[in-house]
């Protein structure tokens, strides 16, 4: 155990004294006492203390247990160097609590470590979808904003490009405006397009020395590309990267998978309820029809509780699901009230 402790425990009373290091200590508070006020929110029932290196949890005996399992593995990540984060708290609950494992183990395997700063998955979605990158082909990664469905991928694809186990890095993805509001913009095609694809730029720079990026785009051995550019090619060892692929059109999708290649991996990520296609049905929405069942292809749905942004993010995007579920059946029922009256008009005229 990483901590040592003194309990006393009553019928559903339970208090226990938890001994911290010092510098654990510190980084199990984190700034302004973040993680542990994290913890409380966790944990409503139970009273936590800190004095010096103690901290004492007492209140409702389950929830006590629960809050020093958490309290345990966490001082075992802060041990290691880790800064931990809210949401890094939050997820390391819901592990314990659906008895997935070890979270200090499932969410301590970096996937990239570059200046000094590791990427690596912080909630259970989230390693999951890792996961299904490594043992998959094809990997859809589904969810909303926040929940670092396209900044993992990228992070295993440069992965795979260090360990060689591919050649290079295609990144790619829709220009939905390629129509006449790109020809208002000032400059080349490529400088048109750059905007849809600045996101893809600035995330390879956090993951690799900004050095070395313009000589491998040179080189071609990474290349970010809109969509459009991906039609007539066969890309054979490449770890390729669709990104914003509820923008895409069913034609699109189909003519985008169908370059994969031999030695070749990809991933493709988006969100379903933020489709900007003008009229018609995304790709995206109806690819998870079409390819379910198919194997070595596997979808991975991330929800708000994998966001990574700030907390209000996951509570936004709730609301916003809540509020949709809500529209589509107060249009169904309109529509359902449309159908019978209409019927009752049948009836009514033709004596039925």
């Amino acid at each position: 155990m990483p901590t040592s402790e003194t309990p006393t425990a009553g019928d559903d009373f339970d208090s226990v004294e938890l001994q911290v290091d010092g510098v654990a200590m510190v980084r199990l508070l984190g700034p302004q006492d973040r993680l542990l006020k994290t913890i409380e929110k966790q944990y409503p029932l139970v009273e936590v203390l800190v004095r010096g290196n103690q901290i004492s949890l007492s209140g409702d005996a389950g929830q006590v247990h629960a809050a020093r399992d958490l309290v345990d593995e966490l001082v075992q990540m802060v041990r290691t160097g880790r800064e931990l984060e809210p949401v890094e708290v939050s997820s390391s609950a819901r592990i314990l609590d659906a008895k997935a494992g070890s979270p200090a183990e499932l969410l301590s395997q970096a996937i990239l470590t570059n200046r000094g700063r590791s990427i690596r998955p912080k909630t259970l979605g989230q390693k999951e979808y890792v996961d299904a990158i490594d043992a998959n082909t094809i990997v859809f990664g589904i969810g909303p904003a926040g929940t670092g469905k396209t900044y993992l991928a990228m992070a295993k694809a440069v992965q795979a490009l260090q360990r060689k186990e591919v050649e290079r890095i295609i990144l790619s993805r829709p220009a939905i405006e390629a129509g006449e509001r790109l020809g208002f913009l000032p400059g080349t095609l490529t400088d048109k397009i750059d905007p849809y694809l600045r996101p893809l730029y600035d995330a390879l720079n956090e993951m690799m020395d900004p050095e070395l990026v313009p000589k491998l785009l040179a080189a071609g051995t990474v290349e970010v590309a809109p969509l459009a550019y991906m039609r007539g090619r066969t890309l054979n060892n490449s770890f390729i990267v669709l990104d914003e692929a509820q923008n895409t059109t069913p034609e699109q999708m189909k003519m985008f998978l169908t370059r994969l290649g031999f030695g070749s991996k990809m991933v493709i990520t988006g969100d379903v309820t933020q489709v900007d296609l003008p009229a018609g049905a995304s790709g995206l929405q109806l690819v998870t029809h079409v390819l379910e069942d198919i194997d070595d292809i596997h979808f991975s749905r991330l929800t708000s509780a994998d966001v990574v942004r700030h907390s209000l993010v996951g509570q936004i995007v709730d609301a916003y699901t809540k509020y949709d579920a809500e529209l589509q059946l107060e249009r169904f029922e309109r529509s359902e009230h449309r159908s019978g009256n209409a019927r009752d008009a049948r009836y009514r005229r033709f004596g039925r």
